[in-house]
């Protein structure tokens, strides 16, 4: 099997200022085309960076894969340091200064010498043209390796990797079946996972892999097994989640790669429910996360952030005889509004959070991650209480994450009632 590395090249990837996108994608697209990516490498606009690099690579790789520095501007030096490598020079190329015109003519009255500047290529590549941008691709082989340059502008990468470079290396290199499968485990630390699974791991046939990929409050548990025949991959990894089901319970969300609010969507969605939230610690994180999906609107009908007790009191119901007795972070108040919420939204379930996210305001009874959440519904309430630790963004993450397990785990029991 062909082994890739993608390299970007770039200063605004370095300092933060770009996030790099293209990589993932590309992994993934190579992924499912049946390729492995060995190494993703990031390196500066620099010519003994890029050199060095491609020298690196040479040695390894059988296809490297390189996105970035190939714009009109002078701190684009990848095709003049290209030739440096390839020990050749920059030829102009009629054919891509028309694919330039034609891309520019609706935007650029008059074709300038920069522009004119992107129709030079290395003279011993093979130009592969872009529909889409002014930069072209541009392919070399040299000894045994494959080295592809593509432009760093998203769309244009994209088109060019799917559409050109990877049918070609499909051609080139034989693939076999990649089969990925995902078990979503909620509120096991990765450690005690881990242990957990000593001797279960102990099991797994040698041409299928198990990654923890750990997220705040779950970690995705994916199989991934390569081998001729997709059919036998994908028994084999069935008949190791089979094996894995009783070993970890009920702790098992689901089988989807998809985050927890999706999970909910499906549901309520499917079964024509309907749900509102009420928030305290997390500040109404958990509508965001509801609605940042598209048909949200179908079955969430509203939130209230009751973050002062005189909102949890006025639109809520939440006793003030309560509130004084036990504090608002306490199982009886997240109860009394999650009872609140459910008759004043008009909802079939409610949600409900209230904690201490930090980094102060704890005491010894209730330290700084103590929260506690509820979910209300026609058969009744459920409420828990968790430590989450001191750090303020992550309290609410993972206050979010189980808020949101607790309501699927509660919906799914009541279904099968």
């Amino acid at each position: 099997m062909a082994k890739i590395e993608i390299v970007t090249i770039g200063d605004e990837l370095l300092i933060g200022q770009v996030i790099d996108t293209n990589s993932a994608w590309m992994g993934k697209q190579l992924n499912d085309a049946g390729f492995e990516v060995a190494r993703v490498n990031s390196i500066s606009d620099s010519e003994e960076e890029i050199l060095n690099i491609l020298k690196e690579t040479s040695e390894r790789s059988d296809v490297v894969l390189i996105t970035g520095g190939l714009g009109p501007t002078k701190d684009d030096i990848t095709k003049t340091t290209l030739c440096r490598y390839f020990n050749t020079e920059l030829v102009f190329n009629e054919e891509v200064f028309e694919d330039v015109k034609s891309l520019l003519k609706r935007y650029v009255p008059n074709i300038n010498e920069l522009n004119r500047q992107q129709a030079m290529v290395p003279a011993n590549c093979s130009v592969i043209r872009n529909p889409v941008g002014t930069a072209p691709i541009m392919w070399f082989e040299h000894k045994e390796t494959i080295f592809v340059s593509m432009p760093g502008v998203p769309s244009e990468m994209k088109r060019a990797l799917e559409f050109e470079i990877i049918p070609r290396l499909v051609s080139r290199f034989v693939t076999s079946s990649i089969i990925h499968k995902t078990v979503i485990v909620s509120n096991i630390p990765e450690a005690t996972l881990a242990d957990m699974l000593s001797d279960f791991e102990k099991e797994i046939p040698t041409h299928i892999k198990l990654a923890y990929l750990p997220s705040p409050g779950r970690i995705r548990l994916r199989f991934t097994g390569r081998g001729e025949s997709e059919k036998v991959v994908a028994a084999e990894i069935e008949q190791l989640i089979t094996n894995l089901e009783p070993i970890i319970g009920d702790a098992i969300l689901g089988y989807d790669d998809k985050p927890t609010v999706q999970f909910i969507a499906d549901i309520f969605k499917e079964n024509n429910l309907s749900l509102g939230t009420a928030e305290s610690c997390t500040g109404g994180n958990i509508a965001h996360q509801i609605t940042l999906l598209p048909g949200s609107s179908n079955y969430f009908k509203g939130g209230v952030v009751a973050y002062h007790n005189d909102v949890k009191m006025g639109m809520l119901a939440v006793k003030e005889e309560t509130l004084n007795k036990v504090g608002a972070v306490s199982k009886e108040v997240v109860e009394q509004m999650a009872i609140g919420a459910r008759y004043n939204l008009g909802v079939d379930y409610s949600v409900t959070t209230s904690g201490i996210a930090g980094p102060d305001g704890g005491t010894d009874e209730k330290p700084i991650g103590t929260i506690w959440i509820a979910v209300g519904g026609p058969n009744g309430i459920n409420s828990k209480k968790f430590n989450f630790g001191h750090i303020r963004e992550r309290n609410i993450v993972r206050s979010t994450e189980m808020a949101l397990v607790m309501l699927k785990k509660m919906v799914e029991q009541d279904l099968t009632k």
